[in-house]
């Protein structure tokens, strides 16, 4: 028979309180180092991103790049979450621009998928409560599903998703509108409605209500939904007609085409030769492996999210490549670590809060992961690269959706060891990447939990 090793459990310490005489020592050390006293003058009267700002990174990161992409006019997401549609829809304008000779400042617009981004969501939302009808009131998954059903954020195969299937169209043909631009109140409605399906489904379950029957309940559901969506954007357009002046001066006009025609004529990039790299280096991951996130996700039946977890020289390979064969990369990182907004850079050296605190930050990347320091917040757009004498790259070029107040008319730069350390996936073609991970992407993925880091979305 064999014997199960059992462990000790640790006895439960009583917590311990401050006490007057640790106080009285934290008071006696802080008042004999003449550095806190000048640390705390400068801090209470000036933000502390301002003190510790060290002017050598400032002088050294310029807005030149030995590779650089031809640029169209920055875009604005203004009051809203939807930077990864603004950057996916700025790889592609990318093109458009150059083949039809389009004006800078010509946009696809974010809206038209937001509309249908927000539609889809809610019916991912309620099939999700509808596959969790045993879960109880209070567990982790229901209040996770239950946290955003709508919110503005989303991942790569979240867009290529809505590509897929409702196509794209040019901004004047589906314009901004106020609750577009600025989505909290509506976001607010139709979250506090679905939370009430929610409910209504999970109370008619409990009473016997048959599977058939509550999927005929969520459908008429679903219907004030749209209703919502269209009060507050208006509603899509089913075709259109498309006209313009080129550059050249020459009128095109196309009429009476569809969303998805629009996309297969003047795009026309294969969504299905992207692949998402991503840099997730905690013990519990492992590179070289295929990983999805469960009940993450916007069009049911569309394209599951997809990560390939590699080491970060191969992200960085891969994105450099990229550019140098004439061709922006989309990626996902923490924006708000090391950045400075008005000069437009994110450097990992930019603030010197050493010196101002008496105290170094010193988590590394996976840890930062691990311990909810740090998760992937916003995606934006690689369009240039510095390489140095031997090919290595030093900074970045990357195109925001702030408008062009920030940074160099609303362009950053990025040095290559806040490449390292804050960012966490790009999107590049298959061809980019070493031939032998290529058969991992027809693996089965490993499943991981909802609220794990990797599943977090870009806003």
């Amino acid at each position: 028979m064999i014997k199960m090793a059992t462990t000790t459990p640790r006895p439960v310490q009583k917590a311990r309180p401050i006490s007057a005489e640790r106080l009285e020592e934290f008071r006696a050390r802080f008042d004999e180092e003449p550095r806190n006293r000048q640390s705390m003058n400068a801090v209470t009267t000036t933000p502390v991103h301002t003190i510790a700002k060290d002017r050598r990174v400032v002088s050294r990161m310029d807005h030149i790049y030995s590779h650089h992409l031809p640029e169209a006019k920055a875009t604005s997401q203004n009051g809203s979450g939807r930077c990864w549609l603004f950057a996916a829809l700025n790889t592609m304008r990318f093109k458009a621009i150059q083949d039809l000779k389009l004006p800078e400042e010509w946009e696809l617009s974010q809206s038209y998928l937001m509309f249908y981004d927000k539609l889809e969501k809610a019916n991912y939302f309620l099939e999700a409560i509808l596959q969790t009808l045993d879960e109880p009131v209070g567990s982790r998954l229901l209040d996770w599903l239950l946290a955003s059903p709508i919110q503005d954020g989303g991942q790569w195969h979240m867009f290529t998703s809505l590509v897929k299937k409702y196509g794209v169209v040019p901004k004047s043909v589906y314009p901004e509108s106020e609750s577009s631009s600025s989505t909290g109140q509506m976001n607010g409605f139709i979250t506090a409605k679905l939370r009430e399906f929610a409910a209504k489904l999970r109370a008619r379950s409990e009473a016997g209500a048959t599977r058939e029957e509550l999927e005929r309940e969520k459908d008429g559901m679903m219907e004030e939904v749209y209703r919502f969506l269209s009060i507050h954007n208006g509603e899509p357009p089913k075709n259109f007609s498309w006209q313009y002046r080129d550059k050249d001066k020459n009128f095109v006009r196309d009429e009476n085409i569809t969303p998805q025609k629009f996309y297969e004529k003047y795009i026309g990039q294969d969504l299905d030769d992207m692949v998402c790299l991503i840099h997730s280096p905690q013990p519990g991951k492992k590179f070289n492996t295929l990983y999805t996130i469960r009940f993450l996700g916007n069009v049911v039946g569309g394209d599951p999210i997809h990560y390939l977890n590699v080491d970060i020289d191969i992200l960085r390979d891969a994105a450099s490549k990229q550019i140098q064969d004439g061709k922006p990369v989309w990626f996902g990182c923490d924006v708000g670590k090391y950045l400075d907004r008005d000069a437009g850079i994110m450097d990992t050296d930019l603030f010197q809060y050493d010196l101002v605190y008496g105290s170094h930050l010193e988590m590394n990347k996976a840890e930062r992961l691990d311990y909810g320091q740090s998760l992937m917040t916003h995606a934006m757009v690689l369009t240039g690269v510095d390489l140095d004498a031997k090919g290595h790259p030093t900074k970045w070029r990357v195109e925001n959706s702030w408008g062009e107040k920030v940074g160099d008319k609303g362009f950053l730069s990025m040095s290559d060891p806040w490449f390292d350390d804050i960012l966490y996936e790009v999107v590049v073609d298959k061809s980019r990447i070493p031939a032998k991970l290529l058969p991992i992407l027809e693996q089965e993925p490993v499943e991981l939990e909802p609220w794990d880091p990797m599943g977090s979305l870009a806003v």
